[in-house]
Protein backbone atom coordinates (compact mmCIF):
# COMPACT_ATOMS: atom_id res chain seq x y z
CA UNK A 1 0.00 0.00 0.00
CA UNK A 2 1.33 3.19 -0.83
CA UNK A 3 2.19 6.10 1.08
CA UNK A 4 -0.52 8.83 1.97
CA UNK A 5 0.24 12.11 0.90
CA UNK A 6 1.95 14.61 3.85
CA UNK A 7 0.74 17.60 4.16
CA UNK A 8 2.07 20.44 6.25
CA UNK A 9 -0.14 23.07 7.29
CA UNK A 10 -1.42 25.81 9.71
CA UNK A 11 -4.91 26.94 9.52
CA UNK A 12 -4.06 30.23 10.00
CA UNK A 13 -2.89 30.36 6.96
CA UNK A 14 -5.68 30.74 4.54
CA UNK A 15 -3.77 28.65 1.52
CA UNK A 16 -3.12 25.99 4.19
CA UNK A 17 -6.83 26.18 5.12
CA UNK A 18 -7.91 25.90 1.32
CA UNK A 19 -5.82 23.14 0.35
CA UNK A 20 -7.11 21.15 3.14
CA UNK A 21 -10.49 21.23 2.47
CA UNK A 22 -9.49 20.64 -0.98
CA UNK A 23 -7.67 17.08 -0.24
CA UNK A 24 -10.92 16.12 2.34
CA UNK A 25 -14.11 17.33 -0.45
CA UNK A 26 -12.05 14.85 -2.71
CA UNK A 27 -11.32 12.20 -0.32
CA UNK A 28 -7.80 12.19 -1.07
CA UNK A 29 -5.70 10.52 1.94
CA UNK A 30 -2.92 12.49 3.12
CA UNK A 31 -1.64 12.50 6.71
CA UNK A 32 -2.55 15.76 7.93
CA UNK A 33 0.92 17.48 10.17
CA UNK A 34 0.16 20.63 11.62
CA UNK A 35 2.79 23.27 11.98
CA UNK A 36 2.90 26.28 14.23
CA UNK A 37 3.58 29.25 12.36
CA UNK A 38 3.60 31.24 15.68
CA UNK A 39 6.22 28.86 17.23
CA UNK A 40 8.15 29.21 14.24
CA UNK A 41 8.13 25.41 13.48
CA UNK A 42 8.47 26.43 9.89
CA UNK A 43 11.28 28.27 10.20
CA UNK A 44 13.76 25.83 11.72
CA UNK A 45 16.73 24.17 10.03
CA UNK A 46 14.80 20.88 10.41
CA UNK A 47 12.18 21.66 8.22
CA UNK A 48 14.34 23.88 6.24
CA UNK A 49 15.86 20.15 5.23
CA UNK A 50 13.12 17.78 5.26
CA UNK A 51 10.26 19.42 4.02
CA UNK A 52 10.09 22.62 2.46
CA UNK A 53 13.74 24.43 1.58
CA UNK A 54 11.87 27.69 1.23
CA UNK A 55 10.05 27.46 5.07
CA UNK A 56 7.00 28.05 4.16
CA UNK A 57 3.60 26.88 4.80
CA UNK A 58 1.30 25.03 3.36
CA UNK A 59 3.84 22.19 2.24
CA UNK A 60 3.33 18.38 1.19
CA UNK A 61 5.60 15.99 0.58
CA UNK A 62 4.01 12.90 -2.34
CA UNK A 63 6.15 9.69 -2.70
CA UNK A 64 9.36 11.41 -1.34
CA UNK A 65 9.09 14.74 -3.72
CA UNK A 66 9.22 17.67 -1.52
CA UNK A 67 6.23 20.50 -3.33
CA UNK A 68 5.52 24.09 -1.81
CA UNK A 69 3.85 27.03 -2.72
CA UNK A 70 0.18 26.58 -2.37
CA UNK A 71 -0.63 27.09 -6.58
CA UNK A 72 1.99 24.57 -7.05
CA UNK A 73 0.46 22.30 -4.98
CA UNK A 74 -3.19 22.60 -5.96
CA UNK A 75 -1.96 21.82 -9.41
CA UNK A 76 0.41 19.09 -8.48
CA UNK A 77 -3.05 18.10 -6.90
CA UNK A 78 -5.18 18.37 -9.73
CA UNK A 79 -2.79 16.51 -12.49
CA UNK A 80 -1.82 13.49 -10.21
CA UNK A 81 -4.83 12.51 -7.86
CA UNK A 82 -8.33 11.85 -8.57
CA UNK A 83 -9.48 15.85 -8.01
CA UNK A 84 -13.08 15.97 -9.54
CA UNK A 85 -13.35 17.97 -12.87
CA UNK A 86 -15.64 20.72 -11.35
CA UNK A 87 -12.33 22.22 -9.26
CA UNK A 88 -10.24 22.84 -12.29
CA UNK A 89 -12.32 21.86 -15.53
CA UNK A 90 -10.60 21.78 -19.19
CA UNK A 91 -14.13 22.99 -20.76
CA UNK A 92 -14.90 26.45 -22.00
CA UNK A 93 -11.05 27.68 -20.62
CA UNK A 94 -12.19 26.91 -17.04
CA UNK A 95 -8.42 26.11 -16.16
CA UNK A 96 -7.34 29.13 -17.97
CA UNK A 97 -10.01 31.71 -15.53
CA UNK A 98 -8.90 29.90 -12.65
CA UNK A 99 -5.37 30.28 -13.73
CA UNK A 100 -6.22 33.95 -14.37
CA UNK A 101 -8.08 34.61 -11.11
CA UNK A 102 -4.91 32.68 -9.03
CA UNK A 103 -2.35 34.73 -10.58
CA UNK A 104 -4.43 37.93 -10.04
CA UNK A 105 -4.95 37.06 -6.11
CA UNK A 106 -1.11 36.65 -5.78
CA UNK A 107 -0.56 40.08 -6.30
CA UNK A 108 -3.86 42.11 -4.63
CA UNK A 109 -6.33 39.53 -2.99
CA UNK A 110 -3.46 37.79 -1.20
CA UNK A 111 -1.52 40.76 -0.29
CA UNK A 112 -4.73 43.17 1.27
CA UNK A 113 -5.82 40.24 3.35
CA UNK A 114 -2.37 39.03 4.83
CA UNK A 115 -1.65 43.09 4.81
CA UNK A 116 -4.82 43.37 7.00
CA UNK A 117 -4.51 40.06 9.12
CA UNK A 118 -0.52 41.30 10.06
CA UNK A 119 -1.52 44.83 11.21
CA UNK A 120 -4.87 43.89 12.99
CA UNK A 121 -4.05 40.78 14.96
CA UNK A 122 -0.51 39.59 14.16
CA UNK A 123 2.06 42.21 14.71
CA UNK A 124 0.42 43.17 17.48
CA UNK A 125 -0.03 39.67 19.20
CA UNK A 126 3.67 38.40 18.65
CA UNK A 127 4.99 42.28 20.06
CA UNK A 128 1.97 42.07 22.49
CA UNK A 129 1.15 45.70 21.30
CA UNK A 130 -1.85 47.16 20.66
CA UNK A 131 -2.70 47.51 16.59
CA UNK A 132 -1.55 50.96 15.03
CA UNK A 133 -3.83 52.89 14.01
CA UNK A 134 -2.05 54.58 10.88
CA UNK A 135 -0.91 51.05 9.73
CA UNK A 136 -4.58 48.91 10.23
CA UNK A 137 -6.18 52.22 8.37
CA UNK A 138 -3.73 52.12 5.14
CA UNK A 139 -4.30 48.18 5.10
CA UNK A 140 -8.03 48.45 5.23
CA UNK A 141 -8.02 51.11 2.66
CA UNK A 142 -6.31 48.52 0.41
CA UNK A 143 -8.49 45.77 1.21
CA UNK A 144 -11.41 47.75 0.41
CA UNK A 145 -9.81 48.74 -3.09
CA UNK A 146 -8.94 45.32 -3.66
CA UNK A 147 -12.45 43.54 -2.83
CA UNK A 148 -14.57 46.32 -5.16
CA UNK A 149 -11.62 45.24 -7.65
CA UNK A 150 -12.81 41.53 -6.88
CA UNK A 151 -16.56 41.70 -6.70
CA UNK A 152 -16.11 43.73 -9.93
CA UNK A 153 -13.76 42.00 -11.97
CA UNK A 154 -14.73 38.19 -10.85
CA UNK A 155 -18.53 38.23 -9.53
CA UNK A 156 -21.71 38.32 -12.00
CA UNK A 157 -25.17 36.79 -12.12
CA UNK A 158 -23.56 33.22 -12.29
CA UNK A 159 -23.59 31.02 -8.75
CA UNK A 160 -19.53 31.15 -8.93
CA UNK A 161 -17.11 32.77 -10.20
CA UNK A 162 -16.54 30.18 -13.29
CA UNK A 163 -20.23 29.40 -13.73
CA UNK A 164 -22.91 26.78 -12.01
CA UNK A 165 -20.17 24.82 -10.75
CA UNK A 166 -17.72 25.37 -7.59
CA UNK A 167 -14.23 25.79 -8.51
CA UNK A 168 -10.73 26.04 -7.09
CA UNK A 169 -11.10 29.66 -7.52
CA UNK A 170 -13.91 30.07 -5.35
CA UNK A 171 -12.46 27.89 -1.97
CA UNK A 172 -9.15 30.09 -2.16
CA UNK A 173 -11.05 33.12 -2.26
CA UNK A 174 -13.53 32.78 0.45
CA UNK A 175 -10.61 31.35 2.57
CA UNK A 176 -8.71 35.09 1.46
CA UNK A 177 -11.80 36.55 2.66
CA UNK A 178 -12.67 34.90 5.56
CA UNK A 179 -9.12 35.96 6.88
CA UNK A 180 -9.91 39.47 7.56
CA UNK A 181 -13.17 38.75 8.18
CA UNK A 182 -12.36 36.31 11.01
CA UNK A 183 -10.86 39.13 13.38
CA UNK A 184 -13.99 41.98 12.92
CA UNK A 185 -14.03 43.14 9.17
CA UNK A 186 -16.92 43.38 7.63
CA UNK A 187 -16.07 42.58 3.46
CA UNK A 188 -20.31 43.01 3.01
CA UNK A 189 -21.08 46.37 3.82
CA UNK A 190 -22.23 47.79 0.29
CA UNK A 191 -21.22 44.34 -1.65
CA UNK A 192 -24.07 42.43 -2.18
CA UNK A 193 -23.02 40.29 -4.40
CA UNK A 194 -20.03 39.69 -2.91
CA UNK A 195 -22.06 38.85 0.14
CA UNK A 196 -24.71 36.54 -2.26
CA UNK A 197 -21.40 34.83 -3.85
CA UNK A 198 -20.23 34.19 0.18
CA UNK A 199 -22.90 32.58 1.07
CA UNK A 200 -23.85 30.71 -2.13
CA UNK A 201 -19.98 29.32 -1.53
CA UNK A 202 -19.89 28.23 1.94
CA UNK A 203 -23.42 26.18 1.56
CA UNK A 204 -21.45 24.85 -0.86
CA UNK A 205 -18.49 23.35 0.89
CA UNK A 206 -20.70 22.18 3.36
CA UNK A 207 -18.83 20.90 6.72
CA UNK A 208 -15.23 20.34 5.44
CA UNK A 209 -15.43 24.35 5.36
CA UNK A 210 -16.98 24.84 8.15
CA UNK A 211 -14.89 22.60 10.42
CA UNK A 212 -11.42 24.01 9.23
CA UNK A 213 -12.98 27.40 9.39
CA UNK A 214 -14.12 26.46 12.89
CA UNK A 215 -10.60 25.59 13.66
CA UNK A 216 -9.11 28.82 12.57
CA UNK A 217 -11.47 30.75 14.47
CA UNK A 218 -10.63 28.91 17.45
CA UNK A 219 -7.00 29.40 16.86
CA UNK A 220 -7.35 32.91 16.69
CA UNK A 221 -9.14 33.12 20.33
CA UNK A 222 -6.44 30.81 21.70
CA UNK A 223 -8.94 27.96 22.48
CA UNK A 224 -7.56 25.90 18.82
CA UNK A 225 -6.37 22.54 20.18
CA UNK A 226 -8.38 20.11 17.49
CA UNK A 227 -5.36 20.07 14.38
CA UNK A 228 -3.12 18.77 16.38
CA UNK A 229 -5.22 15.62 16.57
CA UNK A 230 -4.99 15.19 12.98
CA UNK A 231 -4.20 12.04 11.75
CA UNK A 232 -4.32 10.01 8.80
CA UNK A 233 -7.36 11.12 6.63
CA UNK A 234 -8.78 7.95 4.51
Amino acid sequence: MSQPLKFYFDFLNQSSRALYILLEASKIPFEAIPISMLKGEHLTGEFRDNVNRFRKLPAIIDHGYQLSENVAIFRHLAREKLVPEHWYPRRHLGRSRIDEYLAWQQTNMGVATTEYFQQKWLVPYLQKTRPADNAVNLAGKQLEHTLNEFEQLFLNSRKFMMGDNISYADLSAICEIDQPKSIGYNAFQNRNKLARWYETVREELGPHYKEVLGEFEAKLKGTGSGQQQRAVKQ
